[in-house]
């Protein structure tokens, strides 16, 4: 059997090869992170293998972001089975093995393929193409949402300078109604100057007939008192930034209906559970993967990091614990949003939730414990493929 452990890095990877007696048979090969240094590093396993299948050839790598996914994915196209390492766990690994505090990408790669040569490590199941486009369109969308965010917290920046009173005036500034106003009045002079009229047929028409003219006359009144700041330059700064999250918006609402095409054709059972629907069954189908890589629900809350650090030594055990968070932080994200509106819905979890209230838990525990339940009811439904069933 031979072992191969590479260390990913962004232009280049090392690897060391092992084969089962011991013997190294390269512990210095680097690699470019191209087509040329992907034919290097097969051809260099094919002539270790001498023949032999590529059965008999075992390949790991830490798991380190988007780093990894091309040499992964070229040698899973030739036949390999590759395992992905916890960055944590070669860590610990490595500084068992010896107290110098020694760090280089060529000791990384030996330390893997020592790793893979002396424990009996299971390789995970690749997932299916679906859930390789979800995983990077769900956190593709975690990025347009969190830009969206800086995006709207300069618009609040420009509007408590330019028009400090229209927050209280409206139900959110960042409703559709206020940027439509905004865009065509965007300082309180613009409002105040503009003929009744118009505004009242402004303001109607962007609320879809929800405020009239009693609503103009008030906002009217409003920006004629407004101690804001008419300022061209903030007022084009102004429109600019409702024009970027509104083109930021409609992205990702077509990102939704791509996410939700895909999860139709996976046609998981996710979708029968009360307050989960497409996106948040996406995530997590995403981030799971294949659910046949965990054997039991504790390693899917492990992957998830909901599962609470433990610390004991002599007479002395820890009696608060908290959760670990090392594992999937979108999974666990999702499933904190989930335990939400799952227990607003379904009486089990509103009643379990309600149960941990009531021993004095805050709520953001109480949701963790939730969360928990949550993820074993998933991990039985995705293993069996079975629909949500509400208990009595």
């Amino acid at each position: 059997m031979l072992y191969i452990g590479i260390d990913v890095a962004k232009s280049r990877h090392d690897c060391f090869i092992i084969d089962s007696d011991g013997v190294i048979y390269t512990d210095n090969l680097r690699i470019t992170n191209d087509r040329v240094g992907f034919n290097k590093l097969l051809e260099t396993i094919l002539d270790a293998l001498d023949g032999e299948p590529v059965t008999n050839a075992k390949v790991g790598l830490e798991h380190t972001g988007h780093y990894s996914i091309n040499i992964k994915r070229f040698l899973e196209s030739q036949g390999f089975v590759v395992t992905s390492f916890n960055p944590l766990e070669t860590s610990a690994f490595r500084k068992a093995f010896t107290l110098r505090k020694t760090k280089t990408d060529k000791c990384d790669a030996k330390t893997i393929a020592t790793m893979l040569f002396s424990n009996e490590s299971i390789p995970t199941s690749p997932p299916s193409y679906q859930i390789q486009e979800l995983k990077s369109l769900t956190r593709h969308r975690f990025r347009l949402i969190g830009y969206r965010g800086k995006l709207k917290v300069s618009f609040a920046r420009i509007i408590d300078v330019v028009f400090p009173e229209f927050p209280s005036f409206v139900w959110s500034v960042n409703q559709k109604s206020s940027h439509q106003l905004l865009l065509e009045l965007p300082t309180p002079d613009a409002i105040a100057g503009c003929h009744l009229t118009r505004l009242t047929n402004l303001i109607h028409k962007s609320s879809h007939g929800k405020y009239g003219r009693e609503k103009a006359v008030a906002l009217r009144d409003l920006a004629a008192s407004s101690i804001g700041l008419s300022d061209e330059a903030l007022a084009f700064e102004l429109q600019q930034t409702i024009r970027m999250i509104q083109n930021v918006q409609a992205e990702i609402d077509a990102l939704d209906r791509k996410i939700k095409s895909i999860v139709r054709e996976l046609d998981t059972p996710l979708l029968t559970i009360p307050g989960i629907s497409y996106t948040l069954a996406a995530i997590i189908l995403a981030e799971i993967g294949d659910i046949n890589n965990f054997s039991n629900p504790s390693k899917l809350q492990a992957f998830a990091g909901l599962d609470p650090s433990t610390y004991q030594s002599g007479k002395y055990t820890a009696s608060y614990a908290t959760m670990v968070k090392r594992g999937s932080t979108y999974l666990r994200w999702a499933m904190f949003q989930a335990a939400r509106l799952v227990a607003m819905r379904d009486k089990t979890f509103a009643d379990y939730l309600a149960k941990k209230r009531s021993e004095g838990k805050h709520f953001n525990v109480a949701i963790s414990h939730v969360s928990k339940k949550l993820l074993r009811t998933i991990f039985y439904m995705l293993k069996h493929n079975e629909a949500f069933v509400p208990q009595s």
